[in-house]
C-alpha cells in the first residue's frame, strides 16, 4: 500500500465540493476526494455518517445538491450546470448489501442478465458468465436458484454479476454486513484478491474498520457528513488526525491531562505522565493511551498503578483491561500480557511514551 495522493490529475474517480441535502438536512458537506486507477478506497464510518449517500452519488443513484462527480476524466454530475449522467451510462459494477438477485433465475442467468439487457450475443454472454463464475469459484452452481445457496454463495453471485461486464470500477455497498464474522473475514480477503487480480478501481462502504484495513489502499473515515481523515490504514493507526478518529477506530483510551509545574498530570490526580515525542508544551490536552502504551509490571514499579478488570486469553497471550488507580472518573485502559491476572488484582503500569498520542483539550 502507498500513501494517498489526492492531487494527482489522473484520477479515475474525482469528487469536488460535494454537498447533499435531504430537504433542509445536510447529509454531506464539502466532500473532496480523488481515487487513482487500480486503487481501493474504503468509506468507513458509523450509521448515518453519509458514506452510503456518497457512494450513491458516485454511482448515479442520486444527484448532488452542490458539487460535481467525475469518472475517468468525464463529468458525470454537476449541480452548477444541471448535468447528470444516469447510472447505466457510467459503466460501473455495483454490489449491494442485500444481494439483489432475481429468485426465478438461475445463478448463471442472474450473472448474465446485465449483458442480456445490453443486447450482447448469447455466445459472448456465456463466455463472460463462465469466466465470472470461475473467478468467484461457483462453476458447479451455475444451474442453481438463489434460494438453494448460502448467504456467502449468494454474495459471490452478486460479485460475479458486478464484474461480468468487465467494468474498470466496482462499487461495494456494505456487501458483507449480513454475514457472520468468520465468513466476512474469508470473503473480504477474496474480494481484495479479486479486485487486485482484475486491476479494478474500487470504492467499498463499510462500518467495520477491520474490513476496510484488509482491502483498502486508503480509507476515508467519515463523521457527521464530512471526511474526518483520508489516509492509508497504517497512517490512520499510527497518526490519527483527531481524538474522534482514534476513538472510532478503537485505538485506545483517552483521558484529560493538565500541565502543572512543568509536568503533565492526569486531570484530577497527582499521577505524572512520562514525556513523549508529541507532548504539548503546556496547558490542557487529551492523552490517548494506545494498546502498546502500557504494560503490566509489579505493583509500585510502574509510572502508575492499576486494578485489573478482566483478562481474556487470545492464543498467544492475554488481553488485559484495567483502571488507572486514582482517576475520577476511572480511566479504563487496554494492554497485552503474557501472564494471566485475576479481576481485582493490583498491578503497576509501565508506560511506553511512544505509544501515547496527544490531542487538543475537548477532542
Amino acid at each position: 500500500m502507498h500513501s494517498p495522493n489526492p492531487t494527482n490529475a489522473a484520477s479515475t474517480i474525482a469528487v469536488q465540493g460535494l454537498d447533499q441535502f435531504y430537504g433542509e438536512t445536510p447529509v454531506l458537506r464539502g466532500i473532496d476526494l480523488r481515487l487513482q486507477r487500480g486503487r481501493t478506497l474504503a468509506l468507513l464510518g458509523s450509521s448515518g455518517c453519509g458514506k452510503t449517500t456518497l457512494l450513491r452519488l458516485i454511482a448515479g443513484l442520486l444527484s448532488p445538491t452542490r458539487g460535481s462527480v467525475s469518472i475517468e476524466g468525464r463529468v458525470m454530475a454537476d449541480a452548477a450546470t444541471g448535468l447528470f449522467i444516469p447510472p447505466e451510462r457510467r459503466e460501473l459494477g455495483m454490489v449491494f448489501q442485500d444481494y439483489a438477485l432475481w429468485p426465478h433465475m438461475t445463478v448463471a442467468e442472474n450473472i448474465g442478465f446485465p449483458l442480456e439487457m445490453r443486447g450482447m450475443r448469447k455466445e459472448e454472454r456465456q463466455r463472460r458468465v463462465t469466466a465470472a463464475l470461475a473467478r468467484v469459484s461457483l462453476e458447479t452452481l451455475a444451474g442453481r436458484r438463489p434460494s438453494d445457496l448460502s448467504g456467502g454463495q449468494q454474495q459471490r453471485v452478486a460479485i460475479a454479476r458486478a464484474i461480468v461486464a468487465e467494468p474498470r470500477i466496482v462499487l461495494f455497498d456494505e456487501p458483507l454486513s449480513n454475514l457472520d464474522r468468520e465468513l466476512r473475514e474469508q470473503l473480504v480477503g477474496e474480494i481484495a484478491q479479486l479486485v487486485a487480480g482484475l486491476g479494478l478501481t474500487a470504492v467499498y462502504v463499510t462500518h467495520d474498520h477491520a474490513e476496510a484495513f484488509t482491502l483498502a489502499d486508503e480509507v476515508a473515515v467519515m463523521q457527521g457528513g464530512e471526511i474526518a481523515q483520508l489516509a492509508s490504514p497504517e497512517t490512520l493507526v499510527g497518526a490519527p488526525a483527531s481524538l474522534a478518529v482514534a476513538e472510532f477506530l478503537k485505538l485506545g483510551a483517552a483521558a484529560e491531562a493538565r500541565a502543572l509545574e512543568g509536568r503533565w498530570h492526569l486531570a484530577g490526580s497527582d499521577i505524572v505522565i512520562p514525556g513523549s515525542p508529541d507532548m504539548p508544551p503546556s496547558g490542557s490536552a487529551q492523552v490517548l493511551f494506545g494498546r502498546k502504551a502500557l504494560r503490566p509490571v509489579a505493583p509500585g514499579d510502574g509510572a502508575m498503578n492499576g486494578t485489573v478488570l478482566q483478562a481474556q486469553f487470545r492464543g498467544d497471550g492475554y488481553a488485559l483491561s484495567a483502571t488507572i488507580d486514582g482517576t475520577t472518573p476511572p480511566v479504563v485502559v487496554q494492554m497485552t500480557s503474557e501472564t494471566r491476572f485475576q479481576p481485582g488484582e493490583k498491578i503497576g503500569l509501565g508506560v511506553e511514551p511512544s505509544g501515547l498520542r496527544w490531542f487538543p483539550a475537548g477532542g
